[in-house]
C-alpha cells in the first residue's frame, strides 16, 4: 500500500508529520493492505476559514482494487487529530465496501450454487 501525503501551503511538512501519517495509516488500514493500492492523504489548515469542528482538516482517498476510490474528510482543532479522524472514517468506509462486495460474491456463489442444485435434481428425475 502506498500511502502519498500531500499539503497546502498552511501546512509545514516535515519528516515527523510524515511519519506520523504512515504510521497511523497504516496502522489501522494493514489487514486491507493487499487491496488498497494507495492512500492520499491531502492535509490544509484552514485559517481564514473558522469552523464549528476546528480549523485543521484532513482528506483522504483510498484507492481499492474493483471498487471505486473512497474519500472522507475530518476537521479538528489539531492535524493530529483531524489525521486519526479521518483514518477511522476511512478504515469504516473500506470495511462497508469490501463487506459489501464480499456479500454480494457470496450472494452470486449461492445463486449459482442453487441453480446447479436444481439442474442436477432435475436430471436425476
Amino acid at each position: 500500500m502506498q500511502i502519498q501525503i500531500n499539503t497546502d501551503k498552511t501546512v509545514e511538512r516535515h519528516a515527523g508529520l510524515d511519519e506520523h501519517v504512515q504510521s497511523v495509516v497504516s496502522n489501522a488500514l494493514h489487514r486491507f493492505g493487499e487491496q488498497i493500492t494507495r492512500v492520499e492523504v491531502h492535509l490544509s489548515d484552514n485559517l481564514g476559514q473558522k469552523s464549528a469542528d476546528g480549523d485543521n482538516r484532513c482528506l483522504m482517498e483510498a484507492r481499492l482494487t474493483g471498487l471505486q476510490p473512497i474519500a472522507v474528510s475530518d476537521h479538528a482543532a489539531t492535524l493530529h487529530q483531524a489525521i486519526s479522524g479521518a483514518t477511522d472514517k476511512l478504515k469504516r468506509s473500506i470495511e462497508t465496501a469490501v463487506g459489501k462486495l464480499h456479500d454480494h460474491k457470496r450472494h452470486a456463489e449461492g445463486v449459482g450454487a442453487a441453480s446447479a442444485a436444481v439442474v442436477a435434481n432435475v436430471d436425476e428425475e
